[in-house]
């Protein structure tokens, strides 16, 4: 279970108080966080460090330094680029930090996350996860680095197989070894793998909190959109700092209240079919065990925490009297951010600042491109179908066969 949004609507509170509350029923439930700038330890009023520690009953809390574990998943492809930069004259210290590549600590955050969610010692695992933007590029990494890594190895290895006995005889240059592209190959085809299949899972979700403020709420919506064009599931929207029914009755806050009660009703509308759970504003800070429990209690009062409250819809490919399709979910997307082309057998569509590159069945690899339909909730591209090749149309009329398009790259 994944909560981010906005920085500052109070995302950390809201994860630390659902663990609180899962294991209040009895539920084994950890919390991580995976955002660089640490809270939950303040949050819990405990100094938390990348082992999990007990709690309460049931509850364990962890915040993942990722510097700590680049060596694990990072550290002979870390050393190669380290050892090139200092051969080019590059101070020590700067070296190091060119050698951290773009998107490195996310994804070695995410492979400790997937480390302790692989292990079976918990029911839930509950993640603090950066603001919006940053949760985001994290979510989205494992898709992206696998397909940028995945064209580059083959060839930096084929270059290298050739070059590298020839070279070491004639430059002292630093030149990768099979051990680096070995583990390069582990990262790429095993774990990162393994983070695009949890990421998308169906028992994995993504919950967007917010507060009852116009900008926090755009800025959820196209978020949610984004999740839903890399078929990273939402669940719910938590409307944090709601005002209690007994401050909404004093003079000074009945506008505020009204203004709030609006925000919910568009809240609910937006992201919908998505429910919006409800978190009052208490009366004092929420640290401490106790509290969150009590903000717990309010927040699901009549739902269980770790429960999925929603399916999100997946990337569909069949045919209709039209011809071959692709149904993308697009909850909320704007016609005029949107962008879509057939580049190599790939479906390229970029939402916004987003672009996915998804890999086509066989069966239309080849088409060309008739149509795109957006409505409020997905994008449907038609594609030309056999006949239009003068080839067989006959076959496969009505048959959805999503299944069938492989691996996204």
């Amino acid at each position: 279970m994944l909560y981010t949004g906005k920085g500052g609507v109070g995302k950390t509170t809201i994860a630390a108080a659902t663990a609180v509350c899962a294991a209040e029923r009895g539920r084994r439930a950890l919390v991580v966080s995976a955002d660089a700038a640490h809270s939950l330890g303040d949050v819990f009023e405990r100094r938390l460090g990348p082992d999990p520690i007990g709690i309460a009953p049931h509850l364990e809390a962890s915040e993942v330094d990722p510097r700590a574990e680049m060596q694990n998943h990072w550290g002979r492809i870390r050393d190669f680029l380290v050892a090139m930069f200092r051969y080019q004259g590059i101070e020590d210290v700067v070296a190091e930090e060119l050698a951290q590549l773009p998107g490195a600590e996310e994804i070695t955050t995410l492979l400790a996350v997937e480390k302790l969610a692989a292990s079976g010692r918990y029911d839930l695992l509950i993640v603090d996860c950066a603001p919006t933007g940053s949760a985001l590029r994290l979510a989205t990494l494992p898709e992206l680095g696998h397909r940028a890594l995945r064209l580059l190895l083959p060839t930096m290895k084929a270059i290298t197989s050739i070059g590298t006995p020839i070279a070491q005889k004639i430059v002292s240059v630093p030149l990768p070894r099979s051990e680096v592209f070995r583990d390069a190959e582990t990262l790429i085809y095993e774990k990162l793998a393994t983070l695009r299949k949890r990421i998308t899972d169906s028992q994995t979700s993504v919950r967007i909190v917010v507060t009852p403020e116009r900008m926090v709420i755009d800025e959820a919506r196209r978020a949610y959109t984004e999740f839903a064009l890399f078929e990273i599931p939402c669940d719910a929207v938590v409307m944090n700092r709601l005002l209690p029914d007994e401050a909404a009755r004093e003079h000074f806050f009945q506008h505020w209240s009204r203004l709030q009660e609006e925000r919910c009703r568009e809240a609910e509308e937006v992201f919908a079919p998505l429910p919006v759970l409800r978190a009052p504003l208490l009366a004092d800070q929420v640290t401490g065990c106790e509290r969150l429990a009590e903000l717990g209690r309010h927040l699901f009062a009549k739902a269980e925490p770790g429960d999925v409250f929603s399916k999100s819809a997946r990337v569909r490919f069949g045919r209709d009297e039209v011809g071959y399709f692709a149904q993308i979910p697009l909850p909320n997307a704007r016609g005029d951010d949107l962008d879509v082309v057939v580049v190599e057998a790939e479906l390229v569509i970029t939402a916004g600042a987003r672009r996915r590159f998804l890999r086509l069945p066989r069966r239309i690899a080849r088409c060309r491109v008739l149509s795109a339909k957006l409505d409020a909730e997905r994008l449907t591209v038609h594609f030309a179908t056999t006949a239009d090749r003068g080839e067989d149309r006959t076959a496969d009329r009505g048959e959805d066969w999503t299944a069938d398009r492989g691996e996204d790259r």
